[in-house]
């Protein structure tokens, strides 16, 4: 039998004769520059994706890049199956919409109506919320790692996602003022799903979307240690080989989804030919949620509506330990790119619009962003840049921050407390553009702090304020040094003051099962860490009495100064 690494060149010779018919050469091919962007991970010794693209009711080019099992040296074909993290959420709000066509359930109903274990925060939360991240929920990941467990490493079933939100007091911010991705609604929704249907979500989503579209090789694994014929092992980078890196999930909805690039092809014809659910699911899937205030944000249900390079588009990605996936569709011109990855490092997000372009470019938008304003950029002194370095505070929100540094010669600016910058460039000594987007910020000196205001692409404006430069001295750290609780998890947090490798002393956050994390001053009582944003409370009397933490997913989760009490029994 021919190397399956062979195929590639086969389709180049095998083409030949329209090739010529057509005036282009077999390496000017789409075909052929789609192999190019995969052909590095298309060896015997590194994961993979599998690609499938689909154009007018059909796959046009389907392929296998490296292997599913590296142990094995098993291949990765088009066939093979792949965890597809949150691209699982479509079938999820797809579950729920079925059944309200059915009159099963309302899209307004209170969640907790079918999940009493869900806390009464003073106002209802609505599975039309759930849907569209409008629902103020902590994410529950975020809450499962700041609990102890060890995400993809410890065992995660759905009760351990319901035990951790039940404990919840405080929603991230009142329903629907506000769209924060939450994977603890999508959750919830399939537990819905099965208490409604009074079937597993797993046998409902099998008989009522799978099933019927023929997918024979997708369906939700409920159970983390069943065996899956043709599974793809995921992996990440480590040194000059790879580690595995697997789910431990038994929980389902917002993640878990088994699938193959060839069965999403068969789910993509459903939106334009519907067998499943008809036009008005078709619709309700990609209807946009609408916040209180009237914003219309871009996420619809368990869809991501959005535009590239001009063109419209309906997608989902996805991520869990080393899978990676996109899933990316342009309705108006009735192409789609289904990718999915086994290698952590892949980004398919990226691959699949680099595929799109190869077909659809002559349609797209310029890639590059041109600036409405075309003023040429300054050279600033070395004098001028530095008198922008600091930290800058958001006016409205303090736990929102922004920062100036010099980089390679230039001002860069990005968010406290991650790694990445970003490039300006200056069209005037106070005002800068960002060079890879629309944004642009403009310094003003009327008073004293510096004020910074940023302008967005869609026209949104805030403002920040220079925040003073802190550099906490022992006395200052020994403050906060302390043992810390949270009524809303299990585990306590101890701040100790240790000295570091040059001999500064650093607070340091010990918690179980994490390694120790250096806590990094940046105003007095804000401090950042792995963990995420540490903000300290004091009394009236000026008195630590606790921190905010907040992830990303999960804003101020509040911890008291003080160990926990022991109930008796």
């Amino acid at each position: 039998m021919a190397s399956r690494f062979l195929v590639p060149v086969l389709l180049c010779l095998l083409s030949t004769s329209s090739a010529a018919q057509s005036g282009l050469a077999p390496a000017e091919r789409p075909e052929a520059k789609v192999y190019a962007l995969f052909q590095k991970m298309d060896t015997t010794v590194s994961p993979g994706c599998a690609l499938s693209i689909i154009r007018d009711h059909k796959i046009v080019y389907e392929h296998g890049y490296g292997m599913a099992d590296l142990d094995h040296n098993i291949p990765i074909t088009p066939a093979t199956v792949f965890h597809v993290a949150s691209m699982s959420k479509q079938f999820t709000a797809a579950s729920i919409l079925l059944l309200a066509q059915e009159d099963k359930l309302s899209l307004d109903d209170p969640v907790r109506k079918y999940i009493p274990q869900l806390p009464d925060f003073g106002v209802p939360v609505t599975i039309r919320e759930l849907l569209h991240h409008t629902s103020g929920l902590r994410d529950q990941w975020d809450l499962l790692q700041l609990s102890g467990w060890r995400y993809s490493r410890d065992l995660i079933t759905d009760a351990d996602v319901l035990s951790v939100v039940s404990h919840q007091r405080d929603l991230n911010f009142p329903p629907n003022t506000k769209v924060l991705y939450s994977n603890t609604g999508y959750t919830l929704l399939a537990r819905i799903v099965a208490l409604v249907s009074g079937q597993s979500f797993r046998s409902f989503t099998t008989a009522r979307i799978f099933a019927p579209l023929g997918m024979k090789s997708t369906h939700f694994r409920d159970d983390y240690d069943e065996i899956v014929k043709n599974m793809a092992y995921g992996y990440l980078p480590s040194g000059d080989t790879y580690r595995l890196s697997v789910t431990n999930f038994d929980t389902v909805g917002a993640t878990s989804l088994l699938t193959t690039v060839e069965d999403l092809a068969l789910w993509d014809e459903n939106f334009y030919t519907p067998r499943v659910g008809g036009r008005n699911l078709v619709q309700q899937l990609q209807e946009r949620g609408k916040l209180n205030d009237g914003e219309q944000i871009g996420y619809a249900a368990g869809l991501e509506i959005g535009k590239y390079r001009g063109l419209n588009t309906v997608d989902h990605d996805g991520g869990d330990a080393g899978y990676r996936s996109d899933f990316i569709r342009f309705p108006d011109q009735h192409f789609t790119v289904a990718c999915l990855c086994n290698l952590g490092s892949a980004n398919p997000s990226d691959l699949a619009r680099k595929v799109a372009e190869i077909y659809l470019g002559p349609q797209m938008q310029p890639a590059e962003y041109a600036h409405a304003d075309k003023s040429k950029p300054l050279t600033l002194t070395p004098e001028q840049m530095k008198a922008k370095v600091g930290t800058y505070v958001n006016v409205k929100d303090p736990d929102d921050l922004v920062r100036f540094v010099v980089k390679d010669g230039g001002l860069h600016v990005g968010n406290v407390g991650e790694d990445d910058t970003y490039a300006v460039e200056a069209i005037g000594e106070d005002h800068f553009r960002l060079t890879i987007a629309p944004d642009e910020f403009t310094f003003s000196h009327a008073g004293a702090p510096l004020q910074l205001t940023i302008r967005h692409e869609d026209g949104k404006i805030e403002t920040f304020s220079a925040a003073p430069a802190f550099a906490s001295t022992e006395a200052q750290l020994a403050e906060y040094s302390g043992i810390y609780s949270s009524p809303e998890i299990d585990p306590i947090y101890e701040l100790k003051i240790e000295s570091g490798p040059n001999g500064k002393d650093s607070l340091v956050l010990h918690r179980i099962k994490s390694d120790p994390d250096t806590l990094h001053p940046v105003t007095r009582d804000f401090f950042t860490a792995d963990v995420g944003k540490i903000r300290f409370t004091r009394n009236s009397k000026g008195v630590i009495t606790g921190f905010l933490l907040s992830t990303g997913r999960v804003i101020d989760l509040r911890f008291e100064l003080g160990r926990p009490a022991i109930p008796t029994h």
